[in-house]
């Protein structure tokens, strides 16, 4: 007796179209994926400069997620005290060049302070280039400069008289990170300059050497002749740097 499948031949049809279909939007995948793949080379091959931001991309991507962490290095970009010379006005570009040449310092990590100064200018009523005079006179711009007396980092802040400034910022040890150390110098001139009543000079014979200092041995004539020098820089006039 011969068993007659009536619905057998459609579900065979079925599947033969169903296996037919799937190969071919496989094979037209796959066929797209290599035309994909083939196209990104050829645009990566034409502008390079994507390349580089692809395997930034990729690299951060990688970092963010601790894959590899063992080989992969730390992006130490984001905690570097420093701005590229062009993102800041011409005026002040120019003063961070005049400066890194003056006393051999790399202009990207000055051309951070400068923008720093500016800011705190308004907020503390300083003229900037005094700011950066005062730095200029105190460490040559040498963020880890200590004097015999203890006075610590860019603005040569005394650490220890000064420590409950520091502390907002996470204690003494931030005495050595440039743009902290600055903010809080700035803080120490201006209030000297208000308890000497209001005198910029006072104030920074105070800032020097407080109520013992008798002479200044000439500090005072420095920064205000350095800030001078700013002044002319960034007014565009040329300046020797030596």
């Amino acid at each position: 007796m011969t068993f007659h499948c009536t619905w057998c031949l459609p579900i065979r049809t079925v599947l033969r179209d169903l296996a037919r279909g799937l190969f071919i939007v496989t094979h037209s995948g796959l066929a797209m994926v290599g035309l994909g793949t083939a196209a990104l080379v050829l645009a990566l091959w034409w502008h390079p400069n994507w390349l580089h931001q692809s395997e930034n991309a990729l690299f951060n991507w990688l970092r963010d997620r601790q894959v590899l962490i063992s080989w992969l290095p730390e992006n130490a970009a984001e905690r570097a005290t420093a701005v590229l010379l062009q993102d800041l006005p011409p005026s002040q570009a120019a003063v961070a060049v005049w400066l890194g040449r003056r006393y051999k310092v790399a202009p990207e990590p000055l051309a951070a302070l400068v923008a720093e100064a500016h800011v705190l200018s308004g907020k503390a009523k300083l003229a900037p280039h005094l700011i950066l005079a005062v730095m200029a006179i105190e460490s040559n711009f040498h963020p880890y400069v200590q004097s015999h007396a203890g006075a610590q980092g860019l603005m040569q802040v005394m650490t220890g008289i000064h420590a409950k400034r520091y502390e907002a910022y996470g204690g003494r040890l931030a005495a050595f990170d440039p743009i902290t150390n600055l903010r809080v110098g700035v803080g120490v001139l201006a209030d000297a300059i208000k308890l000497r009543g209001g005198s910029l000079e006072d104030g920074l014979k105070f800032y020097l050497g407080g109520y013992a200092l008798t002479d200044d041995g000439g500090y005072v004539a420095k920064v205000l002749a350095e800030q001078a020098l700013l002044d002319q820089v960034a007014a565009g006039q040329t300046v020797p740097f030596k």
